[in-house]
């Protein structure tokens, strides 16, 4: 039960959403964004979050689009992982999409939610790293293309106001080798221990990760040294390891110790299945 009340508003056009969301707040109340709800459900439950309004984006075009456009896939950010997972239009954040949760919160959970929400794992991410996807995003003067690697640094660098629209991945990122594993410490639905991603382009081996670190990343550091032949794979690994972009997550899931100790299990089995694939 959620213990405070609220308004509920449904627009249908991204300007409506953004001049609805700062009238809300000139006249003293807190509005949010909303999609899926999992998240937002869930917190207020647990008295997390309270606000005054919510705007709910599942009525917006633009949010449900999924189709190649050309040569590239967009992907509206109200469209849910189960949608994902069954097209298999981009095979790596298919599986990716089919590893979060279980099927019946799937079809509830959007990719704009997964990505953009409160929790640290945001595991839809990582295939959107490797493939230096673009978001657009929706905003007091309208509407921005950017990297995706600009918004999610260390976390997520949404402003106040902002909502996600879509995310445009070039097809060809459809088409490289790919691979994924998730860890946890029970069963396939908990949150991961290590979560990895990886895509190989023009033979090198990309590598994007969550569960490791409070967010997800991808380095070009951790890239270059995994992808250094001239020194052994044990190596590449301790190297990874000593060069993560910050502090190993440490909780009631998974221990640092235990998360380093995973996440090299996962590189070796990484590096062992790149070899001789081009």
């Amino acid at each position: 039960m959620i213990a405070f009340d609220f308004e509920y508003y449904k627009p249908t056009t991204i300007q409506e959403a953004v001049t609805l969301f700062y009238d809300l707040q000139a006249n003293g109340k807190i509005p949010h964004y909303y999609a899926g709800g999992t998240e937002f459900i869930s917190r207020a439950r647990m008295h997390e979050i309270q606000v005054d309004a919510v705007i709910d984006l599942k009525g917006i075009p633009d949010c449900n689009e999924f189709q190649f456009n050309g040569n590239q896939l967009v992907i509206g950010s109200a469209v849910t992982l189960t949608t994902i997972a069954d097209s298999n239009l981009f095979p790596l954040l298919s599986d990716v999409s089919r590893a979060i949760a279980h099927r019946t919160a799937r079809n509830k959970i959007t990719i704009g939610g997964n990505i953009s929400g409160h929790l640290c794992y945001r595991e839809a991410l990582l295939p959107f790293l490797l493939a230096d996807s673009e978001v657009v995003i929706a905003e007091k003067k309208g509407i921005r293309t950017t990297s995706i690697h600009k918004i999610y640094q260390n976390g997520v660098q949404l402003n106040d106001g902002e909502f996600l629209i879509q995310i445009i991945t070039d097809g060809q990122f459809s088409n490289y080798p790919y691979w994924s594993s998730k860890k946890t410490k029970h069963s396939n639905v908990n949150y991961p221990i290590v979560s990895l991603a990886s895509m190989k382009v023009d033979g090198k081996i990309r590598v994007a990760l969550s569960g490791v670190c409070d967010f997800p990343f991808r380095t070009e550091q951790l890239e270059l040294v995994l992808n250094d032949t001239s020194y052994s794979e044990q190596t590449r690994i301790q190297q990874v390891l000593n060069h993560l972009p910050g502090a190993t997550h440490n909780d009631m899931h998974g221990s640092r110790e235990y998360r380093e100790f995973v996440l090299a299990q996962e590189l070796a089995k990484l590096l062992q299945r790149s070899k001789g694939v081009s």
